[in-house]
């Protein structure tokens, strides 16, 4: 598997992905909202784009779908029930679902809501796991509920799914948020040694290189995934005093999103 990262220099600030299979030059496009970079970028490999995937609804992923597929014939990919807000699906996936690209790569289709209710997160299955996860999880923090989302839904995602991926397993979003993410987790642990030493490696970084993260590093460093942390129980413990004594992780991950949504 071969993953080109595209970074659009939005004021979005998104990441398309072209993922190809090595032996045969077939990629897919996930997200390709700047088309022109995406296909410019599978031409200059001489890689040919099959198939589009959507994480998700939102304009910003969905966007480029209608150049890319003209240029390319590709089939389109997203949430069986994104029908009504995707046009033009040809494949609705579900969880469990496999995503085959030439001969080599397998990526598996994880239902993950929360930042809306039809979002797919894509794992790979490689030696070195990866997961394409769209606006779910970022770099140190996690996706918004603001647009067809729910924040419980988004907590049970982690909890259920992301919590469980491997440590060695790569991450990429769709978005550079990580030196926002990180100020914002020492907002809330300010104790946080490896994201401050994180945020000064990568306060400057250009994003047509950017750091890739894996679990275990976020496990360090994204406040979502630190829920029984006890400093940032107690921060929070100053903006809702009426905490219980010893709360619940889905209490602490809604407030620590809710604290979010204005930070």
């Amino acid at each position: 598997m071969i993953v080109e990262q595209i970074w659009t220099g939005n004021a979005y600030r998104n990441f398309n992905y072209l993922i190809a299979c090595g032996e045969t030059g077939e990629a897919l496009a996930v997200d390709p909202l700047d088309y022109e970079k995406c296909l410019a970028r599978a031409s200059e490999l001489g890689w040919e784009i099959t198939q589009v995937l959507n994480t998700h609804e939102h304009p910003d992923h969905t966007g480029g779908n209608a150049a890319v597929i003209d240029a390319t014939g590709a089939r389109l990919l997203a949430h069986a029930n994104a029908r009504d807000s995707i046009p033009g699906i040809d494949r609705g996936l579900q969880a469990g679902d496999v995503i085959r690209v030439g001969r080599t790569v397998e990526l598996e289709a994880l239902d993950t809501p929360g930042h809306t209710m039809c979002h797919i997160c894509l794992l790979s299955h490689t030696d070195t796991p990866a997961i394409f996860s769209g606006d779910t999880l970022f770099n140190a923090g996690a996706g918004n509920c603001h647009h067809g989302g729910h924040p419980p839904e988004l907590y049970s995602t982690f909890a259920d799914q992301l919590a469980r991926l491997s440590s060695e397993t790569l991450v990429y979003p769709g978005h550079d948020y990580l030196a926002n993410n990180l100020a914002f987790t020492l907002d809330r642990e300010p104790d946080n040694q490896r994201a401050a030493t994180l945020l000064e490696q990568v306060k400057d970084q250009d994003p047509n290189d950017a750091l890739v993260s894996n679990m275990a590093l976020e496990r360090e460093i994204n406040t979502f995934m630190r829920l029984d942390s006890a400093g940032v129980i107690e921060r929070l413990r100053e903006h809702f005093p009426d905490l219980p004594a010893v709360p619940d992780p889905q209490t602490v991950f809604l407030k620590l999103r809710e604290l979010r949504n204005n930070w």
